[in-house]
């Protein structure tokens, strides 16, 4: 004996009940979904702590790092004034030498990195392998291993090019290109393959070269890839502090990590407000460059590449 279901009519008593959804127990939610949220909850507070408390210091001319017993008691200006109207310590300057070395060193680094990643992607020679095994063991050895090395090193170039050599900017410029080349030019390495030569091919049977080729098509193709890398370059070096403090001797010609480090040097000092407040405006540079940058790094691999 079958049975045969018949469907409810919806009336105007039992409409609305037809058409809400049922609400699953909330232990069956928080099982499939809820404890993702969770999670993210407890990881933002635990990310975005540090960063608070740094502000709120920073906006606490009375207060310290370590003495302040809440966050935002006080609003004012005072450590970011402090900051400006010391004359032994010029914070102003420093800021310049830090967007101008980390401009100059990450667009050196963007473009001789996407020229050798072109050149081990597209060409063969002799060499090729042992280049890229090369750049790959380098980046098992940090730079940091160095310090010695480089500094005797540009102690001696100072007697011969004093442009180059120690406490010249020019010369930490070179060193922070020497230890970025390796390892950005083997992550551009990767992204070029993955570029259709087909495109290589077409340009070269309109007569077009290897120098057109990577002007007029690649660099616009990997433009995602040249984001990352700027951004990365610019903020490995805007918060680098120990290589940038063998090197600039000359509190002048020195960078915001090593000129902030002046501020609470003594272990008694009283000065972490206004260290605070000098973090956070060293912080404006690196967020203006991702809000920049981030259209290029969310954007499509070949985009475009292969309309026409």
């Amino acid at each position: 004996m079958s049975t045969t279901t018949v469907p409810v009519r919806p009336t105007p008593e039992n409409a609305a009940e037809l058409q809400a959804p049922k609400r699953r127990p909330f232990g069956v939610w928080f099982k499939d979904k809820g404890w993702r949220h969770l999670v993210g909850v407890v990881v933002t507070l635990f990310a975005i702590f540090p960063l608070l408390y740094v502000l709120s210091a920073a906006l606490n001319s009375n207060g310290t790092l370590a003495g302040t017993k809440g966050l935002f008691t006080k609003i004012d200006f005072g450590n970011f004034i402090n900051l400006f109207n010391d004359p032994a310590r010029p914070f102003g300057r420093w800021f310049v030498n830090t967007l101008v070395i980390g401009v100059v060193t990450s667009a050196a680094t963007v473009f001789l990195g996407a020229m050798a990643a072109y050149a081990f992607s597209r060409m063969r020679f002799k060499g090729r392998r042992m280049g890229l095994l090369s750049l790959l063991l380098l980046q098992m050895f940090p730079q940091l291993l160095a310090v010695v090395a480089i500094f005797l090193l540009l102690s001696g170039i100072s007697d011969v090019i004093p442009a180059l050599g120690l406490g010249s900017q020019l010369g930490l410029i070179m060193v922070y290109l020497g230890g970025a080349l390796g390892v950005n030019t083997y992550l551009m390495y990767g992204f070029f393959n993955t570029i259709p030569q087909e495109l290589d091919e077409a340009a070269k049977i309109d007569g077009a070269s290897h120098v057109q080729i990577f002007f007029g098509i690649i660099l616009r193709l990997v433009t995602p890839i040249l984001a990352v890398v700027a951004l990365l370059s610019f903020i490995s070096i805007s918060s680098e502090f120990v290589i940038a403090s063998v090197v600039l001797t000359d509190p002048d010609s020195q960078t915001l990590a090593v000129g902030l480090y002046s501020f609470v040097a003594d272990t008694r000092s009283k000065n972490w407000g206004i260290f605070s407040a000098g973090a956070v405006l060293a912080a404006v540079p690196v967020m203006a460059l991702f809000l920049f940058l981030q259209r290029y790094i969310v954007s499509g691999l070949v985009q475009g590449g292969v309309k026409g």
